[in-house]
């Protein structure tokens, strides 16, 4: 499954190799769901012959209060941390566009990250393989190895080459894995996946509508450092009861 996902994103990487715009963008997150979601299902039918419910990817109608609850908890401690480093001054953000124009720009993104990045990646690493590596392993164990298989695959595919990339590839699908083992689905990662890139992909150059000045404080402070570690202590709170790291996850037979 590793494999076959890094295969799809250096294919389609390649494929649409060129100087980015919208079209694109567009395009190379419908084919990556279109690629990996029946990818993940002939993996699970006819490898694992195992039930689909497994993978942790109800109905959005079971699922959209996880969803919100994972978009919730990066973007409010995200909102504190962009007040803070603006306040401070270490950061200066100017619209270069109409408020319209940062508006559409953002509900585009928001569609184009749930398609090309949160669904399949969070599909692939915490639905198909952290499942299958919590059924032989205890859940914190479990949890650990789909993080470093995720980091494996942004330094292979190209995204994560530097130590500061590496370390937030891995931390990030650590809290990910985290909900994932204590709600008992994907949606809340999915959820703070969507929040996370579109936010960071929106004061970049990919959305091209701000001018930031101190962009790297802004990105460890106000969308790193302080929103995954208030996103970890809610998980805490919330779930406290549930975080049982040595636990099994039941696996159905054939």
């Amino acid at each position: 499954m590793v494999v076959g996902a890094v295969l799809v994103w250096l294919v389609l990487g390649a494929l649409l190799d060129r100087d980015y715009d919208r079209p694109t963008h567009a395009v190379g997150a419908i084919l990556t769901t279109a690629v990996v979601v029946p990818l993940v299902v002939v993996a699970r039918r006819f490898l694992d012959r195992r039930p689909w419910a497994g993978l942790g990817l109800p109905s959005l109608r079971a699922g959209w209060r996880r969803l919100l609850l994972g978009a919730a908890c990066w973007l409010v401690p995200a909102a504190a941390g962009f007040a803070l480093c603006l306040g401070l001054g270490w950061v200066e953000i100017s619209v270069r566009t109409s408020v319209g124009d940062v508006l559409r720009v953002a509900a585009l993104l928001i569609v184009l990250v749930f398609l090309k990045e949160a669904l399949p990646e969070e599909l692939v690493f915490r639905g198909y393989l952290q499942r299958n590596l919590a059924t032989r392993l205890p859940a914190g164990q479990a949890v650990i190895g789909q993080a470093v298989l995720f980091t494996l695959f942004g330094f292979l595919i190209g995204a994560a080459r530097s130590v500061d990339r590496l370390a937030l590839f891995f931390v990030f699908a650590l809290l990910l894995g985290a909900f994932r083992t204590v709600t008992g689905d994907i949606w809340a990662g999915i959820g703070l996946h969507v929040a996370f890139q579109t936010v960071a992909q929106l004061f970049g150059d990919v959305g091209a509508v701000f001018e930031v000045a101190g962009a790297g404080v802004l990105g460890v402070v106000a969308m790193g450092a302080i929103p995954f570690s208030v996103s970890w202590l809610v998980l805490r709170h919330l779930y406290r009861g549930r975080l049982n790291w040595r636990a099994l996850a039941p696996d159905p037979a054939r």
